[in-house]
């Protein structure tokens, strides 16, 4: 796989967004034209403009993207990359780095224009430590043929499979710190990224990490791990892998309440198991294909790996499972899950009806999470036009876990950007002050732009301070993570 996969139907090259455009000179445009292959296009930038945000999908079917770039660039190596961001930095014009545009935040959308930098031609992977199990990879690399040449050469995996995972890249997940639906057993990417290639924003290019374990004042790879392309352009990417699984073992358990089911999965997490696959639907999403009959919440565990480690950890989980009054469930439920875990085909087909529709992640104290859950749902269902909010918990660890909310409304054709508005509000608000974070693994993006010095209070100036240090010009995708921008406000919302 080379190119992103559209996410609905693009009928149309207008731009919903005033945004202030900053022209691209020709000099510029001739100069990006030398490096490597450059295009302006109308109807290739538009589709480079766009990504899974939800609320821009019915954008798409009005015939606009949220906002145009005026150029799009395909490098082929790091080097091209730094020449591409010297030149533009020295012109002062935006770059949006976009690789499979999976995201659902709106992040690798050129909110002013400028220049979108399209990684996928950065591929492969590159050297292979299998006796220490690290892999180096080129950050346009897709996930599944990442995942391939890992397994069938060299006998790894890096574990780390998100919903998205036929359609982002390996860069991609660096960019948002993504989190794979193994996530429990394997970590999400910020606990696999061994070292970066990074290009700052004036061409220099710069390694961090590499070590297994380094004291050289902060991890200069969680800089860059998870700041949406704003800091610098990641071009490759150092990931810890383990071998190939020799054995798994699935179940699945009912639980009468959710509150029960959520104290199994904490009980699991704190006496040391971490189950690959700790899965937990409510009561209404178990009623949608998951084994429940819309009084009772169902728990889908997958573990691999070492058949000693796999054992003892499925026997934790259902000694946890059994102390709350849990019931087995039919283990074909799992089958049924990893067959339909990727379809994202829900999404368009309710965006074609009308539907306003979106998933919000975050991430909470195991002390918080029944009452996030409850009051967040609570506060999603008080919004006009809402007709659902559902949450599954998708990822655990020792000290909290990942409530993953599903919200749906269908409001009058001229109420859906207020109807999208008044749900992340509503939804996002209540979970920040009830104790959970503002995302576990889709990032900031545009979407959720206008949370994060709320979110960050004081540390809010220190990320600041971050951007103008390595980005003077404020050329990195801007308008994204709520950060300043001398190219002007962001026009959403």
């Amino acid at each position: 796989m080379t190119t992103p996969t559209p996410p609905i139907e693009l009928t149309g090259t207008g731009q919903r967004l005033a945004s202030e455009v900053t022209p691209l000179p020709p000099s510029l445009l001739e100069q990006l034209t030398s490096i490597c292959e450059t295009s302006t296009d109308v109807a290739l930038v538009a589709e480079a403009s766009r990504d899974w945000w939800p609320l821009a999908l019915h954008w798409s079917l009005a015939g606009m993207v949220p906002c145009l770039a005026a150029a799009v660039v395909r490098p082929t190596t790091t080097s091209q990359v730094a020449a591409i961001l010297a030149a533009c930095n020295e012109a002062r014009i935006p770059v949006t780095a976009a690789g499979g545009r999976s995201g659902v935040s709106g992040a690798s959308v050129p909110i002013h224009g400028g220049v979108v930098l399209d990684t996928t031609a950065l591929v492969g992977i590159g050297a292979v430590d299998v006796e220490s199990g690290v892999v180096e990879v080129a950050a346009g690399t897709f996930g599944p043929d990442f995942e391939l040449e890992l397994r069938s050469e060299h006998g790894l995996t890096v574990g780390h499979f998100p919903q998205s995972f036929d359609l982002a890249t390996v860069g991609g997940w660096v960019a948002c710190r993504g989190a794979g639906q193994y996530s429990t057993r394997y970590g999400k990417v910020e606990d696999m990224v061994v070292g970066l290639e990074v290009v700052l924003a004036d061409g220099t290019v710069v390694r961090t990490g590499g070590s297994p374990a380094s004291a050289v004042g902060p991890d200069l790879n969680q800089l860059f791990t998870g700041s949406e392309g704003t800091l610098g352009v990641v071009t490759r990417v150092w990931l810890r892998a383990h071998p190939v699984p020799s054995a798994e073992q699935r179940a699945a358990y009912s639980f009468p309440t959710f509150g029960a089911a959520v104290e199994a999965c904490r009980s699991t997490l704190r006496r040391g198991a971490t189950p690959a696959v700790l899965r937990l639907y409510d009561a209404q999403e178990a009623a949608r294909g998951r084994g429940g009959d819309g009084s009772n919440c169902i728990l889908l565990v997958l573990d691999e790996g070492h058949p000693a480690i796999v054992d003892a950890t499925m026997s934790v989980v259902a000694e946890s499972c059994a102390t709350v009054g849990a019931i087995a469930a039919d283990e074909a439920l799992v089958a049924d899950w990893l067959e339909h875990r990727n379809d994202t085909s829900a999404l368009q087909e309710l965006t074609l009806k009308g539907f306003v529709v979106d998933t919000m992640e975050i991430a909470a104290p195991w002390s918080r999470i029944v009452d996030v859950f409850e009051r967040t749902r609570a506060a999603l269902l008080a919004v006009p036009h809402a007709v659902a909010a559902t949450c599954h918990l998708s990822h655990s660890y020792l000290d909290g876990a990942c409530l993953y909310f599903t919200f749906a409304a269908t409001p009058p054709a001229d109420e859906v950007e207020s109807t999208y508005l008044a749900l992340w509000d509503a939804g996002q608000r209540t979970v920040l002050a009830s104790g959970g974070n503002l995302s576990h693994h889709h990032g900031i993006g545009v979407n959720r732009g206008r949370f994060v010095a709320e979110a960050l209070g004081p540390a809010y100036g220190v990320l600041v301070a971050l951007k103008a240090a390595l980005d003077p010009n404020g050329i990195l995708n801007p308008g994204k993570l709520g950060l300043p921008s001398p190219f002007g406000p962001v026009p959403w919302p």
